[in-house]
């Protein structure tokens, strides 16, 4: 339920209404807009990157992931419900905002991540962890859908009675923030707290951390896969932030269009988490993850190349299929690879390399797009070169030997 709450926050907000809105609303189609929007989620990111390791630590020590899980999503919640006041500013004050609220939300909305994936090691076993982290995952494209679907439609109703998208940009942020709140609460009736504290032994959050660091050498094979996340993300980030930028901006897709065509990609992405969480368990992790990291190879230069709106379907429905099943199987990986009396820590760690890659890909695209004057086209080409490297970092990875490692020392 949490999968399918925060889902509309990253389809609506970063994917297909806001970011669109931001280029070509608030920052009237600058050549620095895209270059501000993904700076204001690099910042973000950057945030998460430094802190919720340490968080996660503290939350293990403390038996206090879902406390942590409750601020994060109040703060994205009211984040992305003041994202509905910028409008009503003008010039640089509106685009300011606009930043502040994003940095915000986007931060609050990534702990969140984190701490519910935390909770998937509880709820499966190491041989079952692909398709449990594929339900959820499906179920989030849903919950994404639902956000989307129901913008769409007050859209397309704004769009009929001559309304401009300074109106119906904001209802849809208070849609999003609304659904998030109500789903969001299933979960918190529902969900236990299983972990108990562990504060005498003395030791803090940092020192955990540091400890854990230290000892990285046990987990080499942990290791690989965050150097892996790192790129093969950063690759993915760009997709999420930047796809509705793209079909708008280079393809010719109206506001409309666009929220049409990532809905349908949320379509394929859950077809894709829920049927690939199965193959992901069949095949083993590091071969099922290869073969969606091919797929967005795939997406990268069909998207590149392409010159009609037909074309970049193809693209997007690909992409679909690559993302609900990458996505999945990255969190199902860590889940396996992960020593049980240190879930919040670790699931920390691997949103310190998510974000890392958050602020690598976007950033990069946004720097291209930049130097090129503009030519998107060269800066989603490029972005092939994070999935070719998470491939080749992939490839040193053994989880057998990373399982053993992570279950040496637990309690049985």
């Amino acid at each position: 339920m949490y999968d399918f709450a925060n889902s509309g926050y990253t389809t609506v907000v970063i994917t297909a209404v806001f970011s669109a809105y931001f280029v070509g609303g608030l920052a009237k189609g600058a050549h620095w807009a895209t270059l501000a929007w993904t700076s204001a989620l690099s910042l973000s990111y950057a945030i998460v990157m430094l802190s919720m390791p340490a968080l996660g630590a503290w939350a293990d020590l403390h038996a206090g992931k879902k406390r942590l899980l409750m601020l994060a999503t109040i703060g994205c919640v009211v984040g992305t419900a003041l994202l509905a006041w910028t409008p009503r500013l003008s010039g640089t004050e509106a685009v300011i905002a606009a930043m502040l609220f994003i940095v915000v939300s986007n931060t609050f909305y990534s702990y969140g991540e984190s701490l519910i994936a935390s909770f998937l090691p509880e709820l499966a076993t190491a041989q079952g962890m692909g398709k449990v982290s594929g339900w959820g995952w499906s179920f989030g494209y849903v919950g994404g859908m639902l956000a989307l679907g129901i913008s769409l439609g007050y859209v397309l109703w704004s769009q009929a009675q001559g309304l401009p998208a300074s109106h119906f940009v904001p209802v849809c942020m208070l849609i999003t923030a609304g659904i998030y709140a109500v789903a969001a609460a299933v979960t918190f009736s529902l969900l236990p707290e299983r972990a108990q504290p562990r504060v005498d032994r003395g030791i803090g959050a940092w020192q955990q951390l540091r400890s854990t660091w230290q000892g990285a050498r046990r987990y080499r094979d942990f290791v690989w896969l965050l150097a892996c996340t790192v790129c093969y993300q950063g690759g993915v980030a760009v997709a999420i932030t930047l796809a509705a930028i793209y079909a708008e901006q280079v393809i010719g897709f109206k506001p409309q269009e666009t929220m049409v065509l990532i809905f349908v990609l949320n379509l394929a992405a859950a077809g894709g988490a829920f049927t690939f969480g199965y193959v992901q368990d069949r095949l083993g992790h590091r071969l099922a993850l290869s073969i969606t990291l091919v797929a967005w190879m795939a997406v990268c230069l069909i998207a590149a190349s392409v010159t009609t709106k037909g074309g970049f379907w193809v693209a997007a429905a690909i992409a679909g299929l690559a993302m609900g099943s990458s996505q999945s199987a990255g969190r199902a990986m860590v889940g396996v690879l992960a020593p049980p009396l240190q879930m919040a820590e670790f699931f920390g760690l691997w949103s310190f390399a998510t974000r890392l890659a958050a602020i690598i890909g976007p950033l990069a695209y946004g720097l291209v797009t930049w130097a090129t004057h503009g030519n998107q086209r060269v800066a989603i080409l490029a972005t092939t070169v994070l999935f070719i490297a998470g491939l080749l970092l992939l490839l040193p990875i053994d989880m057998k030997r990373g399982r053993a490692a992570a279950i040496e020392k637990s309690p049985a």
